[in-house]
């Protein structure tokens, strides 16, 4: 072992004619369409599941094969459904598709609200950090807890009597 490195110099002159590796910075992501150029995605919330397709067009969105005013009544829940779109500034540009199943309306809205926002940072990749930072990738795992035996609800006691 006549070439061993004995100092920082010595170091620099041997690694100064080899090229210097390139070092990626996390996970590379990628556009991922179908054939006809829509994102799918699933998105979860509470026991609701929304499978959802979205495309580029006008800004239209059916969920379970109704409107989106027709299936979310109250305006809260399709303002919940509009948020990644206003994030990444592309509100009118995509056309969603969503079937739900699970839940109520409030966890449907929120299932299609994670789909939408999974759907758009497959769709476009740069969306992403907006995305990212508001939250909106980030699936609420908040679940009804389960009963237990010998309460009257998950954490609920029966009413104690003395006698």
């Amino acid at each position: 072992m006549d070439d061993q490195i004995k100092s920082l110099d010595a170091l620099n002159e041997a690694v100064s004619g080899t090229v210097a590796a390139t070092v990626s910075v996390g996970p590379v992501h990628e556009q991922v369409r179908d054939e006809l150029g829509r994102s799918y995605a699933t998105g979860k919330r509470k026991d609701a599941v929304a499978r959802v397709w979205i495309r580029p067009g006008s800004g239209k969105v059916i969920v379970n094969g109704k409107d989106q005013a027709e299936y979310f009544a109250r305006p809260v829940l399709r303002l919940i459904l509009r948020q990644p779109f206003q994030v990444t500034n592309v509100e009118g540009q995509f056309d969603v598709h969503a079937t739900v199943k699970g839940g109520g309306l409030s966890g449907q809205a929120g299932a299609v609200k994670h789909g939408i926002s999974k759907a758009l940072q497959l769709y476009d990749p740069s969306l992403r950090a907006a995305l990212k930072a508001a939250g909106f990738l980030t699936r609420d795992s908040r679940v009804v807890e389960r009963k237990k035996y010998g309460k009257a609800k998950a954490r609920k006691s029966f009413q104690f009597s003395k006698r």
